[in-house]
């Protein structure tokens, strides 16, 4: 009977499912260092698009906003915020020098962008380009958004305002093609004749090319040549800003941290293994279910070598060849039970064992080691399936370090994890990578994982009370 129910369950669950922040009774309150991490999560993923005037930028942005047609997405451009021309500067206007960092009001930007990451509607200037006011036409109601883009020639110039992005993207395009697209747009656009555009573009553009926006293209994490025509690079862009929406939070802030993709199944099993009416044989069943593929995606952070095989109909095949040089290193005894997954992933696998006492939440001991002798040539993963407050793991993997292992060759499996726990074990070792299949609340009173899988290790090995 509870075979059957545990098959429904399965077969029902519905809706993608990641754990958030969210507020509940008897959650620890993290330290302040943590809570301004914290603050973070929910926010907007910030592209910053820049490059010369006339790089193709517009193009570029508009052709990522139709792809990211299904997300919420907003453009906000640097131009808006350009300062009032004052009566005095309108008289020789053409004096005046709009490529400059001081033409822009950053501190007005800034103030908008952090409205919208805290969720809040803003109203962006509409920039007058002929009487040289924002004051001219009504400003822009811009509402908060999944994506937002911020555009414009000097946008990566200031470190507060890169600071703020997810993703920095710099259009590059060469000067003749700028200077052909700049006149064309400002006779036709802003009404101008072709001697002043000239005039304008080599006593402020081109300079203010070469000083101020040139030198930022070295913040850029993609440069697109050829701007919008380039749009394989663009394809790219928008299926790496696809899988960031779809990820959780904390792996925005964290790189090193892996969230496998929930579906209907892991959704189930994710409800069947918390629930503490499951049965023994259900709970160890559909487990080692959720251990094999976190072992398998795992296995999927493994450096490979190309390799070409010959197929029974004389084909060569190009693929790829493991990684051999591998261990595993459980920590006893909850990780004990995903060392089966690792020997049926990797025949014949050499598997170490580190035994921490635990008393309450600061007091870890290492009682027991015992790891290949060559473990500081290998890569490791690290086996345990609930990452609590990060202690027992941060301890684990210092050993794992003062054994040799580089910090790079750790991988860290685990089948649910505390923010805390992924704050604690990301921020001490940055290039470790975490793999994990949930995320959950937080921590109680006592600690524990919430909602959590209750005292892993005495259920899956039939130690409980009852």
């Amino acid at each position: 009977m509870a075979s059957k129910s545990a098959v429904d369950i399965i077969e029902t669950s519905s809706k993608v499912h990641f754990s958030g922040f969210h507020q509940m009774d008897g959650l620890v309150s993290t330290r302040p260092e943590q809570m301004a991490e914290e603050e973070e999560h929910g926010q907007p993923f910030v592209i910053g698009v820049a490059g010369g005037a006339a790089s193709g930028k517009t193009t570029v942005c508009d052709m990522i906003m139709q792809q990211l047609h299904d997300q919420r997405a907003v453009v906000v451009n640097q131009d808006s915020f350009y300062h009032n021309v004052n009566e005095e500067e309108l008289v020789r206007v053409h004096d005046y020098n709009f490529d400059h960092p001081d033409a822009f009001d950053t501190e007005q930007l800034l103030s908008s962008m952090e409205k919208l990451r805290k969720g809040q509607a803003v109203d962006i200037p509409n920039y007058d380009f002929k009487s040289y006011k924002n004051n001219v036409f009504p400003p822009r109601r811009v509402n908060p958004s999944d994506v937002i883009i911020l555009e414009g020639i000097l946008i990566f110039h200031d470190p507060r305002v890169r600071d703020l992005m997810n993703m920095k993207i710099f259009v590059d395009a060469d000067a003749d093609v700028r200077l052909a697209r700049r006149i064309k747009r400002d006779t036709v656009e802003k009404d101008r004749d072709i001697a002043t555009v000239l005039d304008q573009y080599s006593k402020f553009v081109k300079p203010a090319f070469e000083d101020f926006i040139l030198p930022t293209k070295k913040y850029a994490d993609i440069i697109i040549p050829r701007g919008g025509d380039n749009h394989v690079a663009i394809d790219l862009i928008v299926q790496h800003i696809r899988t960031k929406l779809g990820q959780h939070d904390l792996c925005k802030i964290y790189p090193n941290l892996y969230v496998i993709q929930s579906t209907f199944q892991i959704r189930g099993m994710h409800t069947l293994i918390p629930d503490s009416k499951t049965t023994k044989h259900d709970f160890i069943f559909y487990s080692d279910r959720l251990i094999r593929l976190v072992v398998e995606h795992g296995l999927g952070h493994l450096p490979f070598t190309e390799k070409q095989v010959v197929t029974p109909t004389g084909s060569v095949y190009s693929g790829v060849d493991f990684c051999k040089r591998l261990c595993g290193v459980s920590v006893i005894r909850s990780g004990e039970s995903m060392e089966n997954a690792l020997r049926a992933c990797c025949k014949g696998i050499k598997i170490g064992k580190i035994l921490i006492h635990r008393e309450g939440d600061n007091g870890q001991q290492l009682i027991y080691e015992k790891l290949p002798s060559d473990i500081s040539e290998r890569h490791v993963l690290l086996l345990d399936p609930i990452l609590g407050t990060g202690n027992s793991a941060v301890q684990a993997i210092r050993l794992l370090i003062s054994k040799g292992v580089p910090e790079s060759n750790i991988i860290f499996l685990n089948l649910i994890s505390a923010p805390q726990g992924v704050n604690v074990v990301c921020k001490k070792f940055p290039r470790i990578k975490i793999v994990t299949s949930e995320i959950e609340l937080g921590l109680n009173d006592e600690f524990r994982v919430v909602p959590g899988m209750g005292e892993f290790g005495d259920r899956y090995f039939g130690t409980d009370d009852e």
